[in-house]
């Protein structure tokens, strides 16, 4: 166990989800929690807590009930713990695809590192068998991950560039266009379509 001055927030949320296995959280409650623990180790309000929830929903952690509601299953961490490659399965999927990112052929020797990744994610299901494995460099890999954010980012600046246009501010329309340009221009999300 942590010293309590060493943790984290992960690590209080952690605590907190495992006293309470079995049982659909809200965030409300356990935000509370965290961060009343937080202020009483650090005297300070501690930052994203929501966020690391999130990121422990991501890496299997915490199972997501429906928006804002989690639980803990210890069964369901073990059982995804099974789905991550072993090292003879990251061997195998490594030299079947020659040591080589399958998206862009870069290798260590072009000064990249490789990493072996689910196709189809362990969140979305994905099982940890050759069959699912690829070999990404890791800039493939980062971008597959959270490519997702990036047309959540699009998307949300479509938003804000139309609200500036009705409410004719100048300064945000500008800043909007050059955000956006920037999309079209580097063809990021291309299937996002921007009305200007």
């Amino acid at each position: 166990m942590k010293n309590n001055k060493n943790k984290s927030i992960k690590d209080l949320l952690i605590e907190y989800f495992k006293s309470h296995p079995k049982e659909d959280m809200s965030h409300g409650p356990v935000v509370d929690w965290v961060e009343e623990k937080y202020k009483k180790l650090y005297h300070k309000k501690p930052r994203d807590t929501w966020r690391s929830i999130r990121n422990l929903h991501e890496i299997g952690f915490l199972i997501k009930v429906k928006k804002g509601i989690y639980r803990y299953d210890p069964k369901a961490v073990k059982q995804r713990e099974l789905e991550d490659f072993t090292l003879e399965q990251k061997k195998f999927i490594l030299e079947r695809d020659s040591y080589k990112c399958v998206r862009c052929g870069r290798s260590k020797e072009d000064g990249f590192e490789l990493q072996v990744d689910h196709i189809k994610s362990k969140y979305e299901g994905g099982k940890a068998i050759v069959e699912n494995g690829e070999t990404l460099c890791s800039q493939h890999n980062f971008i597959k991950k959270h490519l997702n954010q990036t047309e959540t980012g699009k998307k949300m600046f479509i938003r804000l560039y139309e609200l500036a246009k009705y409410e004719n501010n100048k300064g945000l329309i500008d800043f909007c266009t050059d955000v956006l340009n920037d999309y079209e221009k580097h063809n990021i999300n291309g299937h996002i379509i921007w009305k200007k």
